[in-house]
């Protein structure tokens, strides 16, 4: 009988024990790529993006501004603001720019480039040495034979969302 209570007190005191260690480790593993730790960052202002293209297409402020803000919103648990804060992301679109890319026997260009240029300052307001002012760009090509205006509001979205992901990895996801 008292090698039962031996055995009883041994397997509690090593239950104990393997609870103690899963207590004391910590994994943390997130799927989005951010690298933030949210014990010191706990905040993001994000800017307006004014378009300062020699080519203006207004709605791409928007869509752009707003790809950007849903991206980080689903990505980090940071809280935007409008006022002071632990990070903060400003710039401008610099370029909206066409151009033909491939041209056919008859000397007309037979697809067209849309790039889009995006001029970003990141400031990390608890590290400095974490601060980017860097542009980023990204390009779809259409068929010439198609009007801008008409392919224009999905590629401006599909180049948006391409921009916004390179941003966020050079910044919050601290790629």
């Amino acid at each position: 009988m008292a090698s039962n209570r031996h055995s009883a007190t041994l397997c509690a005191a090593f239950m104990l024990a393997v609870m103690m260690i899963f207590a004391a480790c910590r994994i943390t593993i997130t799927m989005n790529g951010s690298a933030l730790d949210y014990n010191i960052y706990k905040t993001v202002r994000v800017a307006e993006f004014p378009i300062r293209a020699a080519l203006v297409y207004p709605p791409l402020q928007q869509t752009f501004e707003n790809e950007l803000l849903n991206y980080i919103s689903k990505n980090t648990r940071l809280q935007t603001t409008d006022g002071p804060s632990d990070l903060e992301i400003e710039g401008e679109i610099t370029g909206y720019n066409l151009t033909p890319q491939a041209v056919t026997e008859n000397g007309y260009g037979s697809m067209t480039r849309l790039t889009i240029s995006v001029r970003v300052k990141y400031v990390n307001n608890k590290e400095e040495n974490k601060d980017i002012d860097q542009t980023f760009s990204a390009y779809r090509d259409f068929d010439s034979s198609e009007m801008l205006t008409d392919v224009q509001d999905q590629l401006c979205e599909e180049i948006s969302k391409e921009l916004v992901e390179l941003i966020f990895n050079a910044t919050l996801g601290d790629w």
